[in-house]
């Protein structure tokens, strides 16, 4: 894992750090979505679960420690940072990061 440069910062809802493809979703039925992927998304709700059941980490734009996306990630024991206000315009699909929940912190990887 060679690190470039921090991304993104929010604030960690969920511990863990993980590499992965992100995924930009605005619709919970996203048809492309792969496990391990990661997802990031403005918000959750009920709806993204099987989205999330399949991702390796969960990032938001708003959101804090009890908002559906922390809470779902805690139980499905998955890294997620809440709160990066403009992770969906930030991050790229296809680009790889490495997300560092732990200290809420994402990163450009190769």
């Amino acid at each position: 894992m060679l690190i470039n440069k921090l991304l993104l910062k929010g604030t960690p809802a969920s511990v863990g750090i993980v590499e992965g493809i992100v995924k930009v979703v605005n619709n919970p039925f996203y048809p492309n979505f792969n496990k391990g992927d990661i997802l990031v998304t403005e918000m959750t709700d009920p709806r993204f679960i099987q989205l999330m059941k399949k991702s390796s980490a969960v990032i938001t734009d708003i959101g804090g420690q009890l908002c559906h996306a922390a809470i779902t990630a805690r139980e499905f024991m998955i890294p997620c940072i809440v709160g990066t206000k403009n992770g969906t315009i930030i991050l790229k699909n296809g680009q790889k990061i490495l997300v560092n929940a732990d200290e809420g912190k994402i990163y450009a990887s190769e």
